[in-house]
């Protein structure tokens, strides 16, 4: 049956948002979502998840494909509730999720980077959660090969499935301290700047609570952060972490993220765009609502449109009326987003703080790309790491760079190529399955290999040999031209 897989994966989704309290029609689709970005380059792959979406068009896969996206690397938005609200249940959800990646290989013609794109995101699923991945097979590899059978794919295998899942319920961990996500942020690669300002940001925030508790007059201060940088420079996690920052300083009640970009906000008839916008903003109440290029609401070669405007202005006066527990953090390019605080004087007053995201230098790069890899428990050997840092000495710099989407493209790449080569390997080694060769880094064919050491003796000793002792027998001779028979 077309889409079986999907289907299967969805009801065990459903089941554990149904035991972790999560509305049906969150998590259906966002599920849908990650499997058409993770599917959406395989050939036919709208067919067989429409066949899961009754009504569907071509269109509506790619539009979910665009708004699962941004869950290839990182974790969905009902997870990262989840993690922040400490639930039983997020091992579990997390483990579904990467079901639900390994069901995406199956949608249309396999191919190598659907394949790595869905380790990727499932190792981000499970590390969020706290779930290890376990490497005890090379599905990636069956998913393409010619005798694939079941199961293609990211494996959902982690420690947690050896344990009950009585006394995973029953398990709550404490909840994270403001030095646990501090250390978090210090760990993060790079971003040094970030990290100075996110501290201070936290310092003055917490003397002012402590002011006020005390009963000493405090200046108001305001919590809204823009976030300016090129893609891939580490916003979305920053704020994830702020979130949790906020939530643990008391300022936040509940800390989630909710990530959303022009198309959730704005509605397509006028009038509904106030409404759209208002409910998505009720969803963050209690955490974080982070807008991604928000300079698109404004942006335009009249300025904004009336759709734009209408966004903007239910954010600002919801910002106002959530403005004890709800924090707005907008990010994207540091020009336009200059121009978006000062397109409306609402904006202007409740954003102050800016924090600038630098480009990641190669060798932060490397550590990303290997970082990634560890994560999703490959291993990049010597040669594939210089591999990289050629790639990167030759790939052009600018503001469409990705930066450490860049890296997670590159392993999404290698983690395909790499099952490509195993394909015909029936019982590939636990080393096998988890070193990414140089090779895998590109699509070019390597150069043959050097002759080997005896071959190369072979040959200095046959250069050795007298010429007399090779040669051809020489002809006998014959007369003289002056001599007769």
């Amino acid at each position: 049956m077309t889409g079986k897989e999907l289907k299967d994966a969805l009801d065990a989704l459903l089941a554990v948002a149904t035991r972790a309290g999560v509305p049906a029609d969150h998590a259906r689709a966002e599920g849908l979502s990650l499997a058409a970005a993770l599917a959406e380059s395989a050939p036919r792959a709208s067919a067989d998840w429409a066949a899961v979406t009754p009504g569907a068009t071509v269109q509506d896969f790619f539009d979910a494909a665009v708004r699962g996206r941004r869950w290839r690397g990182s974790p969905t938005a009902v997870l990262t509730e989840l993690v922040t609200q400490n639930s039983p249940e997020k091992v579990a959800y997390a483990e579904a999720l990467a079901e639900l990646a390994s069901a995406a290989c199956t949608l249309g013609e396999p191919t190598m980077r659907v394949v790595g794109n869905a380790s990727v995101a499932a190792a981000a699923q499970l590390q969020a959660a706290g779930a290890r991945v376990l490497s005890t097979s090379n599905p990636a590899a069956s998913a393409l090969g010619p005798s694939s059978t079941s199961s293609p794919g990211p494996s959902a295998q982690t420690e947690s499935q050896a344990v009950p899942a009585e006394a995973v319920a029953a398990e709550v961990e404490p909840e994270r301290t403001v030095e646990e996500l501090l250390a978090e942020l210090d760990a993060l690669t790079g971003l040094e700047r970030v990290k100075r300002e996110v501290h201070r940001q936290v310092a003055v925030l917490r003397v002012e609570k402590l002011r006020t508790e005390a009963g000493l007059k405090s200046p108001t201060i305001t919590r809204h952060l823009v976030f300016v940088g090129n893609p891939g420079t580490g916003k979305t996690t920053v704020a994830r972490l702020v979130s949790g920052i906020y939530k643990a300083l008391g300022l936040l009640s509940k800390g989630q993220l909710i990530e959303v970009d022009r198309s959730e906000l704005v509605a397509g008839y006028l009038g509904q765009t106030a409404v759209k916008t208002a409910e998505v903003v009720a969803s963050a109440a209690g955490g974080v609502l982070f807008i991604d290029e928000a300079y698109s609401l404004t942006a335009g070669a009249g300025g904004a449109d009336q759709y734009g405007r209408e966004a903007v202005d239910t954010l600002v006066k919801e910002m106002e009326d959530r403005r004890d527990d709800l924090v707005v953090i907008v990010a994207g390019y540091p020009e336009p987003m200059a121009d978006f605080i000062a397109a409306n004087p609402g904006l202007a007053s409740r954003f102050r703080t800016t924090i600038e995201f630098d480009d990641y230098t190669d060798g932060e790069l490397i550590e990303i790309l290997v970082g990634l890899a560890r994560g999703a428990d490959y291993e990049l050997v010597p040669a594939a790491v210089d591999a990289f840092m050629a790639m990167l000495q030759h790939t052009p710099r600018g503001p469409s760079f990705g930066n450490g989407r860049f890296a997670r493209n590159t392993l999404e790449a290698a983690i395909g190529r790499h099952a490509w080569r195993l394909r015909d390997v029936t019982e590939p080694t636990t080393d096998q399955l988890r070193q990414i060769e140089a090779a895998d880094l590109s699509d070019e064919t390597p150069a043959p290999e050097p002759p080997e050491a005896e071959a190369l003796e072979a040959e200095d000793e046959a250069a050795d040999v007298p010429e007399a002792d090779t040669a051809a027998p020489e002809a006998p001779e014959g007369p003289d031209k002056g001599e007769t028979a």
